[in-house]
């Protein structure tokens, strides 16, 4: 039989790697502006877990600027207008929406893919919008010494894919990035997170927590029916864990976990232990000629108060406000892509600041005796000042400079 024939090269105007919140958000808002853009995701479906569900109050009032966001509202999904955790058997609200000059004072927990799902589906109402499903990418094009293109591997072989623009929104392990040879920061991280399902009941804390245990930290996300719990233990140490034994892993959870600790038996075997490598890190430039990168593939975030997805949207919002006529009108230069990053380099560095503060109390309690160790720092400090809960629902539902769509259809 003779060899499959490598499809016919395609055109288009943006060409955006990574069908994640960042990708498919700049995809739509770009195809509202009458811009050709395709979106190129190596998966064949947006359906994988224990990914960042958190669609924080700057995410939701961005639908709401696009007029989306009463279908999004009507998909399954529950709310936290604040959230809690647990200090020496009290329950301690860490962070308080209820002041935010937003539309929506709460997180809304939906699982990713049927946000991904529901963003897809608007843009692909629109004729200039384009996505297509399993192609992986495996290079960039290069000509005149400017990025023009990607070169994928999809169903039907190998193809090119030629555009004004590349994005890279394909995540913390980012193929263009690694590509572009663009250099990366790395500030590291002394943890990783285990997480794990259990089976909601009826008699359950009614809301989103974070748990203190004595020397570990654990979270609980409310999904409905079900738990979706993280773990912390310390980088690197999953195969140590599992060296201990299933019981063991059982045991330390359950030390940590508020909920009874026969529920812990519902982890059957390590197939429900899902382990995520923390890492933070943001590249020195996010950009070369003809490319630019956003969200996690410019800055991987820690999953401390769950900003890296909304980081990523507002990245999308921002890039599309700043490059969108520019792309329209034929007329991209480099200045407009440094203007991308000059505009989300400040959120990033603070958000990150933040998390690395809080990873540096973290360090210090580890060290300490066993008789010293809590809660860190920061949750202390809200539980002798309730009024910081609202600072920090504003930092967490917000950020620290939240992008609004300038562009209209």
């Amino acid at each position: 039989m003779p060899p499959a024939l490598d499809p016919a090269p395609l055109q288009t105007r943006c060409a955006i790697v990574g069908g994640g919140p960042a990708g498919l958000m700049l995809g739509l808002l770009l195809a509202r502006q009458g811009i050709d853009v395709t979106v190129i995701e190596k998966h064949a479906d947006f359906l994988r877990d224990f990914r960042g569900d958190t669609i924080h109050p700057s995410t939701l009032e961005v639908m709401h600027e696009i007029g989306l966001l009463d279908g999004l509202l009507a998909l399954p999904h529950t709310k936290a207008p604040s959230l809690h955790a647990e200090m020496g058997g009290a329950d301690v609200t860490i962070a308080d929406f209820s002041r935010l000059p937003t539309r929506c004072r709460y997180i809304a927990f939906m699982p990713q893919w049927d946000f991904l799902d529901y963003v897809a589906r608007a843009a692909s109402s629109l004729p200039n919008f384009h996505l297509l499903m399993a192609h992986a990418v495996t290079d960039l094009l290069e000509a005149g010494g400017r990025i023009s293109g990607v070169r994928t591997e999809g169903p039907e072989g190998t193809r090119d894919i030629h555009a004004t623009l590349v994005i890279g929104a394909d995540g913390r392990n980012s193929v263009v990035r690694d590509k572009a040879g663009l250099q990366v920061e790395s500030f590291g991280s002394p943890r990783d997170v285990l997480w794990l399902k259990l089976s909601r009941h009826a008699d359950d804390p009614p809301f989103t927590m974070g748990h203190a245990g004595p020397r570990q930290g654990f979270v609980m996300i409310d999904r409905g029916d079900y738990w979706q719990c993280g773990y912390v233990v310390r980088k690197g140490s999953f195969s140590n864990v599992k060296a201990k034994g299933l019981d063991a892993f059982r045991a330390a959870v359950a030390a940590a976990c508020p909920l009874p600790p026969e529920r812990l038996e519902e982890v059957r075997s390590w197939d429900d232990v899902f382990p995520l490598q923390v890492r933070i890190d943001r590249l020195t430039r996010w950009w070369k000629p003809g490319l630019l990168c956003i969200g996690d593939a410019a800055h991987a975030m820690s999953p401390i108060g769950g900003v890296g997805v909304n980081l990523a949207i507002q990245d999308a919002v921002a890039t599309a406000n700043i490059l969108g006529p520019a792309l329209k009108a034929g007329r991209l230069e480099d200045s407009h892509l440094a203007a991308v990053q000059k505009r989300r380099t400040f959120p990033t560095k603070a958000t990150q600041k933040l998390q690395l503060m809080m990873q540096k109390d973290r360090r210090k309690r580890d060290g300490a005796e066993e008789g010293r160790s809590g809660p860190p720092a920061f949750i202390r400090g809200i539980a002798r000042w309730p009024v910081l809960a609202h600072l920090a629902g504003r930092l967490v539902g917000i950020g620290f400079r939240p992008e609004h769509v300038k562009t209209r259809p």
